[in-house]
């Protein structure tokens, strides 16, 4: 008897076990970094309803929008280590310095050269997908955010001439390219936190923000955003990605409705980027920003100084032979 009844309450316990990793893989958790309403958040709302109905129900996402999840640098980190599911967002430099890559500034000029520089089976889609699957990640898919811009809550004399030495402190992420990038446009980079950005514009303890574009700064900056500067700083690309153990583990089946939507989400965004470039900058226009005057000449200028001297910094930051390579494959070196 005794021997039965350790059996039934092995079998119970193992069925309760196995049933709880069923639900737990059913359901998959999204990450991502901007408020409900937002562009991303539609575009993830909508591959979240295309998995869900190529699956059955059987397999769903649930979003987490506005950093509920945490930071993207945390988030990141946790999708490695299979604590979050997945997620859609910027890269996270800071665990592997070969990601500044993907951020140098001024790599491309056009949403053509985009496409073709960060777009599927592109040299650096795949050299990204590689650095993420040596984390834990699985891409899925990327999502073209914009070309990026300045932010600033006061005006600056010669804003867009990267020749002109400005007294205006502005926040950049905390990854060195960023840095670089504001101190050669003639600004004073000061490295914040995201989470912090937005109160030290507001306070005075910087004048404005670089490292993000319009769709940014509508979302989280708009009432500290007095003037925006849209000079081409970089281009954006954030990725959908997934644990990639948790991936391997679902059902083929699952796999393949994850796969295509994820790639459906992809082709919808390289149609639509451009013109919500262009929307967002009017946003930010509706909301009282003016639009500083940029001419093709003074994006040129920028764009040789920045790969003049930051852009060999970074080179040797990431490694000389291996960056070098990889940019030569790409087209952009």
């Amino acid at each position: 008897m005794h021997t039965s009844l350790t059996k039934k309450i092995v079998l119970a316990l193992s069925l309760s076990l196995a049933t709880m990793g069923i639900a737990q893989a059913a359901t998959l958790k999204l990450s991502h970094v901007r408020p409900q309403g937002t562009a991303i958040d539609k575009d993830a709302s909508q591959f979240a309803d295309a998995v869900n109905s190529a699956t059955n129900g059987k397999l769903k996402v649930k979003l987490y929008a506005a950093n509920a999840l945490g930071d993207y640098t945390l988030v990141q980190e946790r999708v490695g280590l299979g604590a979050v599911d997945m997620a859609v967002q910027p890269i996270a430099s800071s665990v592997d310095k070969r990601f500044q890559i993907a951020s140098l500034p001024y790599t491309v000029e056009s949403w053509d050269d985009a496409k073709n520089t960060f777009g599927p089976g592109s040299v650096m889609r795949n050299t990204v997908a590689d650095l993420y699957q040596q984390q834990g990640i699985k891409v899925l898919a990327a999502w073209p955010v914009y070309f990026g811009g300045i932010a600033l809550n006061t005006q600056v004399d010669g804003a867009a001439d990267s020749e002109v030495a400005k007294s205006a402190k502005v926040r950049v992420p905390p990854i060195k390219v960023f840095q670089l990038l504001a101190n050669n446009l003639g600004y004073i980079g000061s490295p914040l936190p995201f989470s912090e950005a937005f109160t030290a514009v507001q306070t005075g303890v910087v004048d404005g923000v670089i490292g993000s574009g319009a769709e940014g700064y509508y979302a989280s900056f708009r009432e500290v955003t007095k003037h925006y500067v849209p000079i081409n700083t970089h281009f954006e690309v954030w990725y959908l990605m997934i644990n990639a153990e948790r991936f391997n583990d679902l059902k083929a089946d699952q796999q393949k409705a994850l796969s295509q939507a994820a790639l459906d989400f992809e082709d919808r965004r390289w149609v639509t980027a451009k013109a919500d470039q262009a929307a967002n900058e009017q946003r930010l226009e509706a909301a009282g920003a003016s639009i500083v005057e940029v001419t093709p000449a003074q994006i040129k200028a920028a764009a040789k100084k920045i790969r003049a001297n930051v852009w060999p910094e970074i080179i040797n930051d990431m490694g000389k032979e291996w960056s070098e390579g990889v940019l030569k494959a790409a087209g952009v070196y």
